[in-house]
């Protein structure tokens, strides 16, 4: 049996308390193992393939998709992520996005922009918004068509962010003046270099922006997971799970 997917059991020592009992205060039946779920879950995410296909050693798809969309429904996820993440080296971040095609099979949800499915030149797609802290770690994200600007996301990803004396780092894309002028406002350090057509081109640190390629390294690390890399899943509220998923497990490694 293949486990080179599945999370080990240090890195289950660390989250296993977040997930819920498997037997309810009532009694019953007690439910199936959340370790066994979790590792059919990342065999799903990992390999891309459909939920129907899960191998025969895991428990039935339907069950397993049903935890999934159980614990996405309860937070789950994001509880687990904010945990791990707790430790974050925040001396300095990065922001960045990435295009996201959708497969064929993705398409045809309704619910338009809030699915996070838009159409842009190389057809449709989804773009992920990220920040991560100095050490290349996710600490949060978003998703926007792929025809999304990532300046106007990535304003709102940094409002909600305590930035005082911390180095933000970004590309050219990210230089506009509300980004700027938000920097001044929460006297946080712009690392970002002046787009070409700006009058005033502005200095930046030129050395510490070459850590930049971190939070590229982070999108490296979830487009391993085939289901990140390619989106089959026509919902953003079952799309965006497995990017948290995937990000708990970079923190873990």
């Amino acid at each position: 049996m293949n486990t080179r997917y599945e999370i080990k059991e240090t890195q289950w020592q660390r989250v296993q308390d977040l997930f819920p009992p498997e037997r309810k205060p009532q009694g019953g039946r007690p439910a199936l193992d959340n370790r066994i779920m979790l590792n059919a879950m990342l065999w799903v995410a990992r390999s891309g393939a459909p939920w129907r296909d899960l191998p025969d050693h895991f428990p039935h798809w339907k069950s397993v998709y049903t935890r999934f969309r159980r614990w996405q429904k309860a937070g789950i996820w994001d509880a687990v992520l904010e945990r791990v993440s707790l430790d974050a080296d925040e001396e300095s971040i990065m922001i960045d996005g990435t295009i996201v095609r959708v497969h064929q099979h993705g398409s045809g949800a309704k619910g338009g922009k809030a699915q996070a499915i838009g159409r842009s030149r190389g057809g449709l797609s989804t773009k992920i918004h990220a920040v991560v802290d100095a050490l290349g770690n996710p600490l949060r994200f978003e998703l926007t068509g792929g025809e999304a600007h990532d300046s106007v996301q990535g304003y709102e990803l940094l409002q909600a962010m305590k930035l005082t004396k911390k180095q933000v780092l970004a590309d050219r894309a990210y230089d506009t003046n509300a980004i700027r002028t938000l920097l001044d406002e929460q006297e946080a350090i712009s690392v970002i270099p002046s787009k070409k057509n700006r009058r005033k081109i502005l200095p930046y640190d030129r050395v510490v922006y070459r850590e930049r390629h971190l939070v590229e390294c982070f999108f490296n690390k979830v487009k391993n997971y085939r289901r990140l890399a390619t989106r089959y899943d026509k919902l953003a509220c079952t799309f965006k799970p497995f990017l948290t998923l995937a990000s708990i497990m970079v923190w873990l490694a």
